[in-house]
């Protein structure tokens, strides 16, 4: 017999905040324009902006690619930082993050939180249930943070486990059981819920964890083979929590 749910975990791009089909490059160039306005005002000894710019998406693209084949994650944090020294100047910690901040801008206003997202986790919470998230990202956590405090969810997910920080990505069992331990749960006593087949779904399964694909748009074919459970919106967690809790 199942155990009763006692703690669930979520990844954060396209499975809390919802950012759709989005021009990745232009909203890049957009975030370099304000990290370049920002590092103006200090009067720093610049390159003019498309050289900024070209530096910093090399940069990017390489650690990307590099991630990808060592599935170990980097924090655009440190790129920042060691494009800034190449450039010939030094930035504070806070300065870095604002910069990081203003880079990522253009993509959280793309982001949108369906409804009733935010009543779900506060019952959820106050039923008793751990929360928290476990994200692929290379987005320093300061600023993933800064983003959900801005869209009122932070209060309600007190764990967050962000790639860049553990230095390993999903679907590695280990960034799992960092998150589970945080939260002083049991993993089959967790649920986990992501949109991607194979980091979120199978890899939560291989860490023993009961698993929830987001896939509104019914693309997986084989969902059942990966996940436990499959939903089209994230508010129909509610219901598959009460399967497991008897309170259905």
């Amino acid at each position: 017999m199942a155990k009763r749910v006692k703690g669930i975990l979520f990844d954060l791009g396209d499975t809390l905040l919802d950012f759709g089909k989005v021009d990745i490059s232009s909203l890049f160039e957009a975030g370099a324009k304000l990290a370049y306005g920002y590092l103006e005002q200090f009067k720093l000894p610049l390159p003019s902006f498309r050289r900024y710019h070209r530096q910093q998406l090399w940069a990017i693209r390489w650690s990307y690619l590099k991630s990808r084949f060592t599935r170990r994650e980097f924090n655009a944090l440190d790129i920042l930082g060691w494009l800034s020294e190449r450039m010939g100047y030094t930035l504070t910690r806070e300065q870095t993050v604002e910069l990081a901040w203003l880079w990522y801008q253009p993509l959280s206003q793309c982001a949108t939180v369906e409804d009733g997202l935010r009543e779900m986790l506060a019952s959820l919470r106050d039923a008793g249930l751990r929360l928290g998230i476990v994200s692929n990202t290379f987005v320093p956590s300061e600023v993933l943070d800064r983003h959900l405090d801005r869209e009122r969810l932070l209060e309600y997910l007190p764990v967050r486990v962000y790639s860049c920080d553990a230095g390993i990505r999903k679907p590695d069992p280990q960034v799992f059981r960092i998150a589970l331990q945080r939260a002083g749960l049991e993993a089959d006593e967790t649920i986990f819920v992501g949109d991607s087949p194979q980091a979120d779904a199978a890899g939560a399964r291989r860490a023993g964890m009961i698993s929830v694909l987001k896939d509104p748009d019914a693309r997986c074919d084989d969902a059942g083979n990966v996940a436990d459970h499959r939903i089209a919106r994230i508010t129909e967690l509610t219901k598959i929590v009460a399967k497991y809790n008897g309170s259905a």
